[in-house]
């Protein structure tokens, strides 16, 4: 039986696998088609805005809509070779979510290092949501 791993070791597990974007880093990459998937919750959404362009996709859903052959799959966002961003409220869950799409198949897999906050902390735009 293996031993336990806490959470900080799961993380860097996960980090350890995928690539982390700085906010000006996605900014570039958003200009080059990178496809950013906003896992926050609807509430987080309201309060602090969304990122233009992004795709609402509660993390709980996150891997249905992504994977071509789930039956409830979203053809916008289940290319597998896309560069899909997971952006969270801080930059934790969607690291762990960014490390299991790699072992769903996708080729490039990324998230926002310091989440949504991070974003609107760098001044980057940000806009609100009816």
């Amino acid at each position: 039986m293996p031993g336990r791993y806490d959470v900080n070791q799961l993380l860097a597990d996960a980090r350890s696998r995928i690539v982390r974007l700085s906010p000006l880093e996605l900014q570039d990459a958003m200009a080059s088609g990178a496809v950013v998937l906003d896992t926050r919750s609807g509430g987080d959404r309201i309060r602090e805005g969304t990122i233009a362009g992004s795709f609402h996709v509660p993390l709980s859903v996150l891997l249905w809509r992504v994977d071509p052959v789930a039956e409830n799959s979203d053809p916008q966002i289940n290319d597998l070779d896309a560069p899909l961003v997971i952006v969270c409220n801080d930059g934790y869950s969607s690291s762990w979510a960014a490390a299991t799409l790699l072992d769903l198949g996708f080729s490039n897999p990324m998230d926002l290092a310091g989440g949504f906050r991070a974003w609107s902390a760098a001044g980057l735009p940000v806009v609100g949501i009816a």
